[in-house]
This record gives structure tokens, C-alpha cells and sequence, in this order.
């Protein structure tokens, strides 16, 4: 049962963190950030999302920006879900790097 509602509330703040970065990048031209997959904590206290950020060579650069900016999107985030959670979670982002990982292994398949 509790983990249905975690599912739900990763859901929701997937879609919301979303709509958060689609705004912040439409200022940088050329950079496209998105959240690939959101993990709560069982208490709800710590949310963890997974991040895809094009161009990729810029990433690290990108997701220091982010860290160093969590705690405005932490509360645009508890703006727009306050009337969904009590508690907002405590928010850390990874870059998710599965699309680099596939195009290397097809680069690897069609040399051999």
C-alpha cells in the first residue's frame, strides 16, 4: 500500500520538476534539461531524480548549476505542490546517463 502511494507522489514530482526545468532552460538557448525517473524515500523526506541534460558535454556544469540553485527549486516545487503534500521533500539530482550508455554500445555494435 505504501508503495503505491510513493509511486503517485514520484510521479507527480517528476512531472512537476519537469515543468520547473522547462522553464528555467528557456533561457539558455541550446540546453534541454529533463527528468527521466523520480525515487521517493519511504517517509517522503528525500526525492532523487534522475536528470538527462543535452548537450551532454555540458552536463556536469549544468547539474552544479542546479545543486547550487536546489533550494529556489525546492520552493517552486512546494508552490506548486502544497495543496497535494504536507512536507515537501529534500530534493538531490544524479544525471542519468543510460542514453550515452546506449549510443556507445551501438557505436561499439557496428564496429564489430
Amino acid at each position: 500500500m505504501q508503495e503505491t502511494r510513493q509511486n503517485k507522489i514520484a510521479r507527480l514530482l517528476q512531472k512537476e520538476l519537469s515543468v520547473i526545468f522547462q522553464e528555467q532552460t528557456r533561457m539558455l538557448h541550446g540546453v534541454m534539461v529533463s527528468v527521466t525517473r523520480t525515487k521517493i524515500s519511504p517517509d517522503l523526506g528525500i526525492c532523487t531524480a534522475y536528470l538527462s541534460i543535452f548537450p551532454s558535454e555540458r552536463g556536469d556544469e549544468i547539474l552544479k548549476n542546479i545543486e547550487r540553485s536546489n533550494q529556489q527549486i525546492r520552493y517552486a516545487l512546494g508552490q506548486r505542490v502544497r495543496y497535494q503534500l504536507r512536507i515537501v521533500p529534500e530534493l538531490r539530482f544524479f544525471i542519468d546517463d543510460s542514453l550515452d550508455y546506449i549510443d556507445r554500445i551501438d557505436e561499439l555494435l557496428k564496429q564489430g
